[in-house]
């Protein structure tokens, strides 16, 4: 009888094996010719050689997954290890699967969720990034304009492209006045960047995000915090900006730094403004439409993920045709 041994060396065996070892019995579950034991990060396996070289792959698969998306569940080792392993190298991942197929993940949410591209303007933005370093995400209500731009940022932090997420959006809404809502500023502020931190909870696991909004690795913050600063070696999404005045636009504009990357969303539709004052989006659409490194991709009726009755419903407002 051949033994195998190998070790996790960088991963932690508490959430590789899970609680309880519910991971270790799914895994033992699904080589029932081999005998698997562990201790701690060592792992020895004892049985025929053809079987070990299987588990060797996807064991591997699974040490990959964890470590690059920072969250391994039940349903994660399930697909993981259904998936056909390659005689050349590692099993694959579900992300090399969908994309094999033809998928647009864009990177794994907590419990196993994949974030996808899922309209033909959603994969336009996940391929603008590649070759723009600003990108002005324009749509109506339901697009998904913003949970894939979060979704980029999210990957490229995972990705260590950058070292940190900064999260935006003007503190306007429907013509309130933050000096008459309850609380202190935090309290005041957070309601208008709620849908920031639903995107996030759907990305992060809830210690992770804690600990990232703990150290200021991801940042969420009004516009107004943005005056003065200079943004480098992060990924920054303006939310809203249609609620944003002409001069807003340009100061968040100018705050970027030379390996930055800049999302702006907006929804041209949706003006919360006072009637006196324009919005800055409809200028910085017209003015930076023809510079190199900037892409404006317009989202449309086709993109509404929403319920169907939302297409329907902008279709009458007149927001699509």
């Amino acid at each position: 009888m051949n033994e195998l041994k190998l070790t996790l060396e960088t991963t932690d065996p508490l959430q590789f094996w899970g609680a309880n070892n519910e991971h270790y019995e799914l895994i033992k579950r699904a080589f029932p010719k081999l005998k698997i034991v562990a201790r701690g990060n060592e792992v020895k396996v004892l049985g025929d050689e053809a079987e070990q070289n299987i588990f060797s792959q996807k064991f591997a698969g699974l040490v990959q997954h964890l470590d690059q998306y920072g969250t391994l569940t039940s349903g994660d080792i399930e697909t993981l290890l259904s998936l056909k392993p390659d005689s050349s190298g590692p099993v694959q991942t579900p992300v090399d699967k969908a994309a094999s197929n033809g998928g647009e993940v864009i990177v794994f949410g907590t419990n196993g969720l994949m974030i996808k591209a899922r309209t033909a303007n959603q994969r336009k933005m996940v391929d603008s990034l590649i070759k723009n370093d600003v990108l002005f995400a324009i749509g109506p209500a339901g697009t998904g304009k913003t949970y894939t731009a979060v979704a980029l940022a999210v990957r490229a932090l995972k990705n260590k492209e950058i070292k940190r997420i900064i999260l935006t959006r003007p503190a306007v809404e429907a013509g309130e006045n933050l000096g008459f809502l309850p609380g202190d500023l935090k309290e005041k502020v957070d309601p208008y960047l709620r849908p920031l931190y639903d995107a996030l909870d759907d990305m992060i696991p809830p210690d992770k995000l804690k600990l990232y909004l703990e150290n200021r690795t991801i940042e969420i913050a009004p516009l107004a915090f943005m005056r003065g600063r200079t943004l480098d070696n992060c990924f920054v999404i303006l939310d809203e900006a249609q609620n944003s005045t002409d001069l807003q636009l340009k100061m968040f504009l100018t705050r970027m730094g030379p390996t930055a990357k800049f999302i702006v969303t907006g929804d041209v539709t949706q003006i919360d403004l006072p009637k006196k004052q324009m919005s800055g989006l409809h200028n910085a659409l017209r003015i930076l439409d023809d510079i190199p490194g900037i892409e404006i991709i317009y989202l449309n009726g086709d993109d509404v993920l929403r319920h169907k009755l939302v297409r329907r419903i902008l279709k009458a407002y007149g927001d699509i045709q």
